[in-house]
C-alpha cells in the first residue's frame, strides 16, 4: 500500500509540473526596440501589404565559406568558397547553378536557416543596410520547397489563423479581415479562398496555389526580405510562371526577393533583375540578368545561340559534363577559367566596395533591433485559436475517420465471430483472457499507428510556426489533446459496442461501460505515446518503424504472455509502464469478478476471482488501473513537451573568417 501511495503521489506531482509547464508564460522574446513609435509605424504599415509599408533592406555578404569536415576535423569539401554578393530592395535576385553548386546552401546561410551540424564550418560576413547583423535581426519570409499545411483547413482559414496569431492584438477584427482579403487578392488566391488545402488523400488546391499560399502566410509579418527555395519545383510551366510573377510583383512592391532556381524557362528568366551563377561552390557570374551575362560570356568566347533559352545556355556552360573523362576534364577547366575571370573582374571594384564602410541610415538600427515577431498573444487566446484549428482538422478529416471507423467495425466483427458467445466452461477462461488481450492490443495499435503516421509532418509545421513566434508549445499541446478527445473516443466505443454483445462478455450495462472506458483511456495513452515517438523520430518512416517495435515490448509484458510474478527482476519495471498490461488487467478485473464457471473436477477454477489470482491479476481495483493509465498518458505527454522544446531546429552560426582573426592579433 505504501508503494502504491508513493506512486500516486509521484503521478500527482508529475501532472502538476506538466500543467504548470503548459500553462506558464511562453518563452521570452527579444527586447523591444527602443523606439516604440517605430513599432507602431511598422504595425500600421503592415495593413494592405503595399510597398509603402515595407522597410527597404539591402543585404550584402562577404567571403562566405561553408566547409564540410570529415571525422578527423579536416576539410573534406567546400560547399561554398569565398562567396560575396549583394541583394537590393525592389529587385528579384536569382541564385542559379547546377545541382550541388551551393545555391541552396547560400540561400539558407543568408536566411539564417542552415541546419546546425558539427561537421560544418561556416564563416564570413553578413550586412544589412551596411551594418553587421546576426541571424534574425530583420523581418524575413522563408518559403521552403515543401509546402506543408493543415490539410482540412481552407485557404482563407489558413491565412486568417496565421493573421490572428501574428498580427497585433490592437488591430480590430475588420482590419485583419481586410488585410487577409488583400493578401488573397494580391497573390491570386481569391478563386480558391474557400477550397480546402488538401493533401495526398484529399484533393485540394494546386501546387502553384499552395506555393502562393506559403508566400501569403509568410507575408503576414510584413517582411523586408523574401527567400524562396526552388519555388518552381514540382510545378508545371504555367504554374511556375505564375509563382515567379508573384515574386516579381513583391519585388516591385519594395521587398528584397532572393530565390534559388535550377533551370528556369525563358519567360521566367526574363523576370529576374539580378542573378548569381554558382558552380562547385564558387561564383562564376554575378550582376544584372537578361542580356548582360550573355554579353559577359560572349566576351570570354562563348556566344549564346539564337533562339536558345538563355537560362539553358548558362546552365550548360557552368555544368560539369560527366559523359567521359575528357569531357569532365575540359568542362572543369572551362569552369575554373570562368571563376578566375570573374574573380579578377571583382578585384577591380573591391576597393570601392561599400561593405567595408557601414552605412548609417535612419532605420538601420531599428531593423537590427526588431525581431520577426515580438508581440506574443495571450496563453488563452493562443489556446482558443489552436483549439479551433485542431478541432477542424480532426473532424473534417473524412477519409482517415472513415478508415478508422471501418477498421474498428471490421476488427470487432472478426474478433466477435472468433469468440462468439463464450460460455462458462473451463476452456472459456482462456478464451476470455485471449479476447481481452486482443482487444487491448488492437485498441492501442490503432491509436498509435494513426498518430505516428501524421504527427511528424505536423511537427514540422509547428516548428516553423514557433520559430516565427506565433505561439508557445503549451497552448498547442493542450489544444491538441482536448480537441481530439471526442473523435478519439468514438472508435474505441464503436469497437466495444459491437464486440461486447457478440462475445457475450459480462452482460451488465455497468460492466460494458467500464469496458469502454478502459479501452478509451488506453487509446488516449497510446496516442500520447505516438506523439512522443513522432517527436523523437526524424521522419514519418522512422516513426512508423519505432512505434510498433516499442509497442511489441509492452505487449510481451502485457500480463498474458508472461506472468508478472515470473518476470525477470531486471525487466519488472516494464510491466509498470506498459499501457497494454494496465488495460488488460483492468479488462480482466471487470470481466472476471463475480463470474461462476462450470466445475467438472475438484481442481477446476470455480470463480472469476480464482482465475485472476492464477494469472496474478488480482488484488487491485479497476480505478487503480485507470489511474495507472492516466499516469502513463501524462508521462508520454510530458515527454513530448520536453522533446519538442529540446529539439527545436538549430541553425549554424556565421563566424568571422579565420584570416580575420589572425590579422587582428
Amino acid at each position: 500500500m505504501e508503494v502504491r501511495g508513493l506512486g500516486q503521489l509521484l503521478a500527482a506531482l508529475a501532472a502538476a509540473l506538466f500543467v504548470r509547464a503548459i500553462a506558464g508564460p511562453g518563452p521570452a522574446l527579444l527586447p523591444p526596440a527602443e523606439d516604440a513609435e517605430g513599432d507602431e509605424t511598422d504595425a500600421e504599415a503592415g495593413e494592405g501589404g503595399g510597398g509603402d509599408g515595407v522597410t527597404p533592406v539591402t543585404i550584402r555578404w562577404a567571403r562566405i565559406t561553408c566547409a564540410l569536415k570529415n571525422k578527423r576535423g579536416e576539410v573534406a569539401r567546400f560547399l561554398l568558397s569565398n562567396v560575396s554578393g549583394e541583394a537590393k530592395p525592389g529587385r528579384l535576385l536569382a541564385l542559379m547553378g547546377p545541382s550541388g553548386s551551393g545555391k541552396t546552401t547560400l540561400l539558407n546561410v543568408l536566411a539564417g536557416q542552415l541546419t546546425a551540424s558539427p561537421s560544418l564550418h561556416l564563416s564570413g560576413f553578413l550586412y544589412v543596410n551596411g551594418r553587421p547583423i546576426s541571424k534574425g535581426g530583420y523581418k524575413i519570409a522563408f518559403v521552403r520547397q515543401e509546402d506543408l499545411f493543415f490539410s482540412q483547413l481552407t485557404v482563407r482559414e489558413t491565412l486568417s489563423l496565421a493573421a490572428e496569431l501574428q498580427l497585433p492584438d490592437t488591430w480590430a477584427p475588420e482590419r485583419k479581415e481586410r488585410y487577409v482579403n488583400d493578401l488573397l487578392f494580391r497573390l491570386g488566391l481569391v478563386n480558391c479562398a474557400d477550397s480546402i488545402v488538401g493533401d495526398a488523400k484529399v484533393r485540394g488546391i494546386s501546387g502553384g496555389e499552395k506555393k502562393r499560399l506559403s508566400l501569403a502566410c509568410e507575408l503576414i509579418a510584413s517582411p523586408s526580405v523574401i527567400f524562396a527555395d526552388e519555388p518552381t519545383t514540382g510545378l508545371d510551366a504555367f504554374q511556375a510562371e505564375k509563382v515567379m510573377e508573384t515574386l516579381r510583383q513583391l519585388a516591385e512592391d519594395g521587398h528584397t526577393v532572393i530565390c534559388s532556381i535550377h533551370q528556369p524557362r525563358g519567360s521566367v528568366y526574363g523576370k529576374f533583375d539580378d542573378i548569381v551563377l554558382l558552380s562547385e561552390g564558387e561564383i562564376v557570374y554575378m550582376g544584372s540578368a537578361k542580356e548582360e551575362p550573355l554579353t559577359y560570356f560572349a566576351s570570354l568566347g562563348y556566344q549564346c545561340p539564337d533562339h536558345m533559352n538563355p537560362a539553358e545556355f548558362l546552365a550548360d556552360l557552368i555544368s560539369v559534363d560527366y559523359g567521359s573523362a575528357e569531357s569532365v576534364q575540359s568542362s572543369q577547366k572551362r569552369i575554373e577559367s570562368f571563376i578566375e575571370a570573374f574573380s579578377n573582374k571583382a578585384l577591380v571594384t573591391e576597393g570601392n566596395d561599400p561593405i567595408a564602410k557601414p552605412e548609417e541610415s535612419e532605420f538601420s538600427s531599428k531593423v537590427v533591433q526588431k525581431s520577426s515577431m515580438k508581440q506574443r498573444r495571450g496563453w488563452w487566446r493562443q489556446f482558443r485559436l489552436l483549439f479551433k484549428r485542431a478541432w477542424m482538422q480532426a473532424f473534417r478529416d473524412g477519409p482517415t475517420n472513415k478508415v478508422r471507423a471501418r477498421m474498428s467495425v471490421a476488427s470487432a466483427v472478426i474478433f466477435g465471430s472468433v469468440f462468439w458467445r463464450m460460455g462458462k466452461s473451463q476452456t472459456s477462461i482462456q478464451d476470455r483472457m485471449g479476447l481481452l488481450q486482443v482487444a487491448a492490443i488492437n485498441t492501442a495499435m490503432a491509436a498509435l499507428t494513426k498518430t505516428v503516421g501524421v504527427f511528424p509532418k505536423e511537427r514540422t509545421i509547428v516548428d516553423r510556426e514557433r520559430a516565427k513566434g506565433s505561439y508557445a508549445l503549451g497552448p498547442y499541446l493542450s489544444s491538441k489533446l482536448l480537441a481530439e478527445i471526442p473523435i478519439g473516443a468514438t472508435f474505441p466505443l464503436i469497437f466495444g459496442s459491437i464486440l461486447y454483445p457478440m462475445a457475450k462478455l459480462h452482460p451488465t450495462f455497468s460492466r460494458f461501460a467500464k469496458f469502454c472506458g478502459i479501452v478509451t483511456v488506453e487509446s488516449f495513452a497510446a496516442s500520447a505515446m505516438g506523439l512522443t515517438v513522432g517527436a523523437m523520430a526524424p521522419t514519418t518512416e522512422a516513426a512508423m518503424a519505432l512505434g510498433p517495435s516499442l509497442m511489441t515490448v509492452f505487449i510481451v509484458f502485457g500480463g498474458y504472455y508472461v506472468n508478472p510474478d515470473n518476470t525477470p527482476v531486471i525487466f519488472r519495471w516494464i510491466p509498470r509502464i506498459s499501457l497494454i498490461r494496465w488495460a488488460f488487467q483492468g479488462l480482466c478485473i471487470n470481466e472476471f469478478k463475480g463470474l461462476q464457471f462450470e466445475q467438472q473436477h475438484s481442481y477446476d477454477i470455480q470463480t472469476g476471482e480464482q482465475a485472476l489470482e492464477r494469472f496474478s491479476l488480482g488484488g487491485i481495483r479497476i480505478a487503480d488501473t485507470l489511474v495507472a493509465q492516466g499516469r502513463i498518458l501524462m508521462f508520454w505527454y510530458w515527454s513530448t513537451y520536453l522533446l519538442l522544446k529540446k529539439n527545436r531546429p538549430k541553425y549554424q552560426t556565421l563566424l568571422p573568417p579565420l584570416e580575420e582573426d589572425q590579422n587582428s592579433k
